[in-house]
This record gives C-alpha cells, structure tokens and sequence, in this order.
C-alpha cells in the first residue's frame, strides 16, 4: 500500500511552456534544455514529474529523441508516474485523428516512462481572446455540443479504442474535466465513464478547472462526491473565489492549496476512504507555479500522513 512518503506526487511541467529560452519548440530543443528544466523540478525535491505535451509532446518524438529524454530523466532522478495530454480532444474538428494518433502513442511509451495512467481531455485549443486574457479561463472558449450525440458517440469510441490499447500494456485512463466539454459538469463526466464502461478508465476530477470560473457553479463539496468515487488521478490545484450575489460579479485567484476555497484535508481523505490510490499532479497558474506545486506537494502528504498513510 502506498505511505505518504512513496506516494507519487508529480510537479506539472506545464509553467515551463512548449519552448526552450530561445523560443526553439521543445520538441526539437537540445536535450541539455530539457535537462536545464528539469534539474529544477528535481532541485525542489520532486522525485516524480509530469511530462505534459503542453511541454513536449512525447506523441511526437522520434524514437532517438524519445531515448534522449529517458536518459535525462534518469540523470535528474525524475520518475514519470503519469502523462497528461492538454488541448489534444480526440474530437477536434481539425485534428481529431491527429490527437488519437499522438494518444496511441504515448501509451505505447507508457510503460518505458514507467507511466501507470494516462491523461486525456476533451478541452480545445485557446480562442484568440483566451490568448489576449490576463488569464484564460476569463474568456470564452470551446464548447462541445452538448446535443450533438454523433460527435459526443465518436468520443467514447475513441476513448475506449485508447482504453483496451492502454489495458495491453498495463496502462490506465484518466479523463480531465473541463468546463463546456462532454466531460464538462459532474453528472456529465460520470454519464461519460459510464458510458465509456472500460475497467481502466477513470476520472481526474480537475475540479479547480470549474472553481475559477466566472460564473455560477455546483455546490464544491456535492461536485466532489459525485466524482470521487470514479477517481483515478488528480490534477489538483486551488482558487479563491468570491461571489457577489447583490452586483453578480465573481472574482477567482490561483492559491496554494491550504489556501484556496476547496477545503482538500476534507476532500482528499473523503477520497481515500473511497479507495483512491492514483497519482497527485500538482498544478498551479501564476507567480512562482513551479515553487507553489512544491509547497502544495508537501501539503498533500501532511494529509495523507494525518490520514493515516
């Protein structure tokens, strides 16, 4: 059984971004630049990484490339419990065969990650006003239609044609909820892995994705106990958010998680009596987000020590 102390807690790689200091795309970036990023996950103690292809899309490297990296990775002694997709839905109306491509293979390179779940979502590219906002969720963005059942049927094809890939080479899926997709609410996200009905699918119950948002939302606590029991992996991560019912006006903030309106002591160890053991991804936006994971790392295993791990 997993401790507190083993528990695989990964940093995100995404504050990096997808480009080395030289604005070369990290995809063909030097593996010295890789390394550079790298050594400062592992500097903050992180033994376990998150290799994002919001990052470097590990989809799309060449074999000598992806043997590159597996040799930097063991050099900074950072294991890879978890690969997240970001923004690659598997039903973009441009590059859906792409993405499902690319999610192939990455689970093909599960195993010699040493990756146990992968993560996919159905979240879109930014729009340009998204890109222009101070940040992103404060601007409208892609929404899957939600009566367009020929494109949400396509989805879980897809998802489970990803799934019995990923149960060959003993790989889990996690998908990411995220505002105005098919996985978009709580009841949606759970009707969908119902539907999608494979062993080795799950959810990432991305629940800060919804918390930020400037508008109305489900009661945080009833969200959570709709979907924990469905939860495999966690991109986890804390807001403010403050609401005034007189003028309608809302106001949301990046915090660490101790700090944020989601109460994650209560959360995460209602989580744990549920059964979870999946891998933690710490995320966080603005400021210092690689030094925030690193605060909220050693939050998380406070609380699973408290809860007995």
């Amino acid at each position: 059984m997993r401790t507190a102390d083993t528990w695989p807690i990964a940093a995100n790689m995404l504050s990096f971004g997808p480009t080395a200091a030289d604005g070369t795309p990290n995809l063909d970036a030097p593996a010295a630049s890789w390394r550079g990023q790298l050594q400062q996950v592992a500097d903050l103690g992180f033994t376990d990484v998150d290799p994002t292809d919001a990052w470097l899309s590990i989809g799309e490297m060449s074999d000598p490339r992806f043997e590159e990296l597996l040799v930097v990775l063991k050099e900074v002694g950072l294991s890879v419990p978890s690969v997240s997709t970001t923004r690659r839905s598997v039903v973009d109306a441009d590059r859906g065969e792409d993405y499902l491509r690319f999610g192939h293979a990455i689970i093909d390179r599960a195993p010699a990650l040493g990756a146990e779940v992968v993560n996919f979502g159905l979240m879109q590219a930014l729009t340009p006003a998204q890109e222009r906002a101070l940040w992103f969720w404060l601007a409208e963005g892609h929404h899957d239609d939600l009566e367009d059942t020929q494109t949400r049927d396509l989805a879980i094809r897809r998802i489970r044609e990803l799934a019995d890939h990923a149960s060959e080479v003993g790989v889990e899926i996690s998908l990411e909820m995220y505002e105005d997709t098919y996985i978009g609410t709580p009841d949606l996200a759970v009707r969908f892995v119902q539907d999608v009905d494979r062993e080795n699918v799950g959810l990432n119950p991305d629940l800060g994705n919804l918390v930020r948002l400037h508008r109305p939302i489900e009661d945080i606590p009833t969200m959570f106990e709709k979907v924990l029991p469905y939860t495999n992996f966690w991109h986890i991560k804390n807001y403010t958010r403050d609401e005034d019912l007189a003028t309608g006006a809302y106001s949301t903030h990046p915090m660490p998680l101790v700090q944020g309106v989601v109460n994650y002591r209560a959360v995460i160890r209602r989580a744990l009596e549920l059964g979870f053991d999946g891998v933690f991804v710490c995320e966080h936006y603005g400021s210092d987000s690689l030094g925030v994971a690193a605060i909220n790392r050693d939050y998380i295993r406070g609380v699973l020590r408290s809860a007995g791990r």
